[in-house]
C-alpha cells in the first residue's frame, strides 16, 4: 500500500467518521474497488480511526480534562460508560463473528439506504421534538443507553456510528446538538476498547511486525486525525442548523450503487483478505 493510499483512507476514515455517512462502509468499500491487500483489514481499519481519536481529545479537551482531574463524580464520565455497555456486550457475545461482520461487503449497499432511513427519522423526528419544545439539552442515562444500543448497529459497515448513535439520541428526546456532541464522545471508548483487542490480537499473530505499511499506516492516521478535527468542528456548527436530509440522499444514492455493483459481481461480500487475489483496479 502506498502513502497516497494511506492518506486517502486516513482522509476518507476522518470525514466519514463524524459526517453521518459511515466510515467503515466508505473503508471497506474503497478496499474492495482497489483490491487493497489487506491481511489484518480490520486492524488498519482501527488504526485509522485512532487517528480520528486524537480529533475528539482535541475538539472536547476540557470535558476530557474534567474527567481526569474528577473521574468520581464527573457524569458524563458515567454516561460514557453506560453508553458503552451494549457494545462490549455485543463483542463479548459474539466474539470473532462481529470481527466478520465488520469486515464483510454482504451487507453494505443495505447498510448504506439503511442509514439514509435513520437520517430522514432524524430530522423528522428533531424537527417534531423541537416544535413541541421536547428536545432536552442535558444528557441522561437513557439517552446514553438509547445511544449506546444504536452504536451496536453502528458496528455494520455501511451503517453510521455518528448517524445510528445521533438518532438514538434525538429519538429519546435529545436535542440534536447535544445528542452529536455526545456521539463523538462515545466514539473515543469504542476505538479505545477495538484497538486494544485486535491490536493484541495482531501482536501475538506477529502482523505488527511483518507489516511494511507503516509508513501509509502513520500518514493515513495524521489525515484521519486533521479530517476528523474539521469534520467534527463542521458538524457541531451546522447540526441543528441544516437537513441531515442531504446526507440521507447521499448514502441513498450510494447504497444504490453498491447494490449494483454487488449484483454485477464487482463487489464481493466476502471480507476482502479472505478473497482470491484479482486484478486490482490501479489507485494513483
Amino acid at each position: 500500500m502506498s502513502i497516497l493510499q494511506g492518506a486517502l483512507l486516513g482522509l476518507v476514515q476522518g470525514l466519514a467518521e463524524f459526517l453521518p455517512i459511515s466510515s467503515s462502509g466508505h473503508l471497506n468499500l474503497i478496499q474492495a474497488l482497489f483490491q487493497l491487500d489487506l491481511t489484518h483489514q480490520l486492524l488498519f481499519n482501527i488504526l485509522l480511526h485512532v487517528g480520528s481519536l486524537v480529533a475528539v481529545l482535541l475538539v472536547f479537551w476540557r470535558d476530557w480534562w474534567e474527567m481526569l482531574r474528577h473521574p468520581i463524580r464527573n457524569r458524563t464520565l458515567l454516561l460514557l460508560v453506560v453508553a458503552s455497555l451494549p457494545a462490549l456486550a455485543a463483542k463479548l457475545v459474539l466474539g470473532d463473528t462481529l470481527d466478520v461482520l465488520e469486515t464483510s461487503n454482504a451487507l453494505l449497499g443495505v447498510s448504506f439506504l439503511f442509514t439514509g432511513l435513520l437520517l430522514i427519522l432524524t430530522q423528522a423526528i428533531g424537527q417534531r421534538n423541537e416544535r413541541l419544545q421536547l428536545a432536552g439539552e442535558k444528557v441522561g442515562v437513557f439517552h446514553a443507553l438509547a445511544m449506546g444500543l444504536m452504536q451496536v448497529i453502528g458496528m455494520l459497515p455501511g451503517v453510521s456510528r455518528s448517524g445510528s448513535t445521533i438518532f438514538g439520541g434525538v429519538g429519546a428526546k435529545l436535542s440534536r446538538a447535544s445528542a452529536a456532541k455526545f456521539s463523538f464522545m462515545m466514539s473515543m471508548p469504542a476505538i479505545v476498547a477495538s484497538f486494544l483487542s485486535e491490536g493484541y490480537s495482531a501482536y501475538k499473530s506477529g502482523a505488527l511486525s511483518q507489516s511494511g505499511d507503516w509508513a501509509a499506516i502513520v500518514v493515513g492516521m495524521v489525515v484521519a486525525g486533521v479530517s476528523g478535527y474539521l469534520a467534527i468542528r463542521f458538524m457541531l456548527r451546522i447540526i441543528a442548523k441544516v437537513s441531515l436530509n442531504w446526507f440521507a440522499l447521499y448514502v441513498i444514492v450510494l447504497g444504490i450503487v453498491v447494490l449494483a455493483l454487488q449484483a454485477t459481481g464487482v463487489i464481493d461480500g466476502a471480507p476482502l483478505h479472505l478473497l482470491p487475489q484479482a486484478t486490482a483496479v490501479p489507485l494513483p
